[in-house]
């Protein structure tokens, strides 16, 4: 980006050569020539010969125009204002004063909303009409007047003292009653706290993921338990694990036919050796395997670390 800009700023003609660009990400604020704006427009978007990064253009409306959250305003004496810029879509919903948060989450609503009126804002009298276009938006959201007073005088006494140094931080999960009295415990022993919400709507009811099904997995070791004694399977597969167990239950339902023992196998005139441990195990001692109760006992992301493991244990 920082590359494109300044070659379409170096290359463009002179007649649409910006007088001031300012860039954000990938929001700018740019002077220009007026009725140049379509042709500077449409120079930058040449620059990039991959047709990847295209740019749109606003003109100022009624001597006014919005970068990020600021709403420049042009006087009629010709200097300018700052104003706090909402969307149209804005609604002015904020935390709500009842919600189950932390109260100083509640009052971090009024002090962030305060702030942005103090720094953005260059003149006093739009200063007040913001504040009281908050208090206004605040109190629809529950919020009471005791809480505005409350953020005025600790900015007020932040600004009056210098930073202390404490002891450090905790951060607790928010229980109404319980973490106020945590933290004047902490508070006695110099010791911040800050807290968190430990259950919201988000956790509760969004899942990005579904739970991804055993059988699905591949790169994995899995065991196997028999229903009849102790003993488990253990084997690992690059493949997905389902089409493994598929195999061993094949073969195993094969060899639970006969009654062969590995010796004997050996000693056959077919010669017939079982591809796993497993498949012995159901061919000696007729026991029943307990595939629906198969697990996934941990996973290799490393293919080549993959060795062929064919074992029969006891749990350890």
């Amino acid at each position: 980006m920082e590359w494109l800009e300044k070659e379409a700023i170096a290359t463009a003609p002179v007649n649409c050569q910006p007088r001031m660009w300012k860039r954000y990400v990938d929001d700018v604020l740019e002077i220009v020539s007026k009725g140049s704006a379509e042709q500077l427009t449409s120079h930058i978007n040449q620059v990039d010969k991959t047709g990847n990064i295209k740019f749109t253009y606003e003109k100022e409306e009624n001597s006014q125009i919005a970068f990020l959250d600021t709403l420049i305003v042009k006087k009629q004496d010709g200097s300018v204002k700052l104003l706090v810029y909402r969307k149209k879509t804005h609604t002015d919903q904020y935390l709500h004063f009842q919600s189950h948060h932390p109260l100083q989450h509640k009052l971090s609503v009024i002090r962030t909303l305060m702030d942005r009126k103090d720094k953005v804002i260059t003149e006093e009298a739009d200063k007040l009409v913001e504040e009281q276009k908050i208090k206004e938006a605040l109190k629809l959201c529950g919020y009471p007047e005791w809480a505005f007073k409350d953020v005025n005088k600790k900015t007020a006494k932040k600004k009056d003292q210098s930073q202390t140094t404490t002891r450090g931080m905790v951060v607790l999960p928010y229980k109404e009653g319980l973490s106020q009295r945590a933290r004047r415990v902490f508070k006695k022993h110099g010791i911040q706290t800050s807290f968190k919400p430990h259950q919201t709507l988000r956790n509760i009811l969004v899942h990005p993921k579904d739970k991804r099904d055993i059988l699905q997995t591949a790169e994995c070791v899995y065991e196997i338990p028999c229903l009849n004694c102790e003993k488990s399977y253990v084997g690992e597969t690059a493949r997905v694990f389902g089409t493994r167990l598929k195999e061993h239950k094949t073969e195993a339902d094969k060899a639970s036919k006969k009654a062969f023992t590995r010796s004997q196998r050996k000693a056959s005139v077919t010669g017939e050796v079982n591809k796993s441990a497993i498949t012995d195990h159901v061919a000696e001692k007729n026991h029943v395997i307990g595939w629906e109760d198969a697990k996934i006992r941990d996973k290799e992301q490393n293919r080549k670390r993959f060795k062929t493991e064919d074992t029969l244990r006891k749990p350890s």
